[in-house]
């Protein structure tokens, strides 16, 4: 497991994420709403990627730890946790569905893709400028691979190598009402 896994020891629930910008969002998300993680004994765990999955329910799930879990994964990597899930429970054939009611999210492309969604693309575009990196996104736009994407897939391309540093301002920028909903699920769920 992760060193971040050291700190879930002392946990009474953990949300498993793939990276670490899922972690940040995730935290920003919780502060924004004024709760304490720490205080409620709520771990979020960037797991190194969706196949450590497996490894991550063994340890802190009920074979281990025994910790109430959530989790958050990308559209692709879907498959990872479905199957873990039914290795590490009683259930078979899970759908979508099932994931949610144990606590597993899917994010339709990724968690940055459902930000930039959530926010518009004029917020993000605020955002990026309040960062004073709107002349290197415009700069980005130009280059022949990217001329021909739309503008939200711009976004995200820009966003790729930059998501530690954007996935907690983005979330800052968001709504209330517009969170997305795997992110407020996990949250709601690793709660109760």
């Amino acid at each position: 497991m992760p060193v971040a896994a050291a700190e879930a020891v002392s946990a009474r629930a953990v949300v498993l994420v793939e990276g670490v910008s899922d972690r940040l969002a995730v935290e920003a998300l919780a502060a924004r709403r004024g709760l304490d993680l720490a205080g409620e004994r709520v771990s979020v765990v960037p797991i190194g990627g969706a196949q450590a999955i497996g490894s991550a329910l063994a340890h802190f799930g009920p074979a281990g730890l025994d910790l109430r879990l959530a989790g958050l994964c990308d559209a692709g990597e879907e498959r990872w946790f479905r199957r873990a899930l039914e290795r590490a429970g009683p259930d078979a054939n899970l759908t979508r569905h099932d994931m949610e009611r144990l606590g597993f999210f899917v994010c339709v492309v990724n968690l940055e893709d459902e930000l930039i969604r959530a926010l518009g693309e004029a917020a993000v575009l605020r955002v990026i400028d309040e960062q004073r990196e709107l002349g290197a996104f415009r700069t980005y736009q130009k280059q022949p691979a990217h001329r021909e994407r739309t503008l939200e897939e711009q976004l995200w391309g820009f966003m790729w190598n930059r998501k530690i540093r954007y996935a907690p301002l983005l979330v800052g920028a968001l709504d209330p009402a517009r969170v997305p909903r795997p992110l407020d699920g996990v949250l709601t769920h690793v709660r109760q």
